[in-house]
């Protein structure tokens, strides 16, 4: 919701996301009664490259802990947030800081995005010196090129650290490594676009629930970090791996059991099958509300388990120290 015309702008900071340029985040500090209350806002935009800008929903990060406008300056990092412009009331305005991008007069695509435009046009107002703009180029071309600039700039820093801010960091074999033309360059492996991100859904996540997070990431072609936010989407505070595979450790023991039991006693073998379509049962849940714990009696069955296999191996030490005697 846009702030009331009473409210007074002090300051803006926006912010570019390392891994997907497209997205921008802002913060917006109004005054409030007569400059007595200051109020913080946190947007998320996405400029398309093609069509309009538009805001969509996101959770608050910048912004879920204090935040100091003052402190925040251009080119500084945080997490995957990159700062690109900052304003402040308490300064002049100099709109040659401005990126093109965010630039009124030069990017009439930020007239979609009101929230952020109406806030724009009050810095634009302020400033006291006239908005220079080449005039032998179009206003879509500096936007380009500054869309350009910044795309420049971010593959000058993924060659610099060496890997992919969205892929889960991975090492190549060292006969792979001295095949390298150029040395410390790392390979990096294609991620996912943005908007097949947001089209995941549960059962994309369901298919790796079996392996661990970070080989379920590569799978997906995401960050580790977008992975576990699309969790918290899904209700999912733990990805399930651990759980799963603990319940496939049972039902290969039970399984192993039901062939022993049918050979000495049948009745015993239909309950411990029996047993195991219950896990079987458990583990399908599970896949499908991987929000699920494991059921009380199959931590106690699982714990038996494990202390029936502990007495066996102290037995068995004990056997071979005395056949050494």
């Amino acid at each position: 919701m846009a702030p009331s015309p009473s409210h007074s702008l002090k300051a803006l900071v926006v912010f570019k996301n390392l891994m997907y340029p497209a997205l921008i985040r802002t913060v917006h500090v109004y005054l409030l009664e007569e400059g007595v209350e200051e109020e913080v806002v946190e947007r998320e935009y996405v400029f398309h490259k093609e069509g309009d800008y538009e805001e969509i929903g996101f959770c608050k990060i910048l912004t879920l802990q204090s935040f100091c406008h003052s402190a925040q300056s251009e080119g500084q990092v945080n997490g995957v947030w990159v700062c690109i412009y900052v304003f402040s009331g308490d300064c002049l305005v100099d709109v040659h800081r401005i990126p093109s991008i965010l630039s009124i007069s030069r990017n009439p695509k930020l007239a979609s995005i009101p929230t952020l435009a109406a806030d724009l046009e009050r810095i634009s107002q302020l400033s006291r010196r006239e908005d220079c703009i080449d005039p032998l180029k179009s206003p879509t071309e500096e936007v380009s090129e500054e869309n350009n600039d910044n795309e420049h700039e971010l593959k000058r820093n993924e060659d610099r650290f060496g890997l992919d801010l969205n892929c889960v960091p991975y090492m190549d074999s060292e006969d792979e490594e001295s095949n390298q033309s150029a040395p410390g360059i790392v390979e990096r492996k294609k991620r996912a676009a943005p908007k097949d991100i947001a089209r995941l859904a549960l059962e994309d996540l369901a298919k790796y629930f079996d392996l661990p997070i970070a080989e379920a990431s590569k799978n997906l072609k995401i960050g580790l970090t977008v992975l576990k936010k699309k969790c918290r989407e899904f209700g999912i505070p733990r990805w399930p791996h651990r759980k799963i595979k603990s319940l496939d450790g049972l039902i290969r023991d039970l399984q192993e059991e039901v062939k022993r039991q049918q050979e000495a006693d049948k009745a015993a073998a239909t309950v411990v099958a029996k047993r195991q379509r219950m896990i079987e049962s458990e583990k399908e849940s599970i896949e499908r509300k991987p929000f699920m714990e494991i059921q009380r009696e199959t931590k106690k069955f699982r714990q038996d388990i494990f202390k029936k296999r502990h007495r066996a191996r102290v037995l068995e030490n004990q056997c071979r120290t005395l056949s050494l005697f």
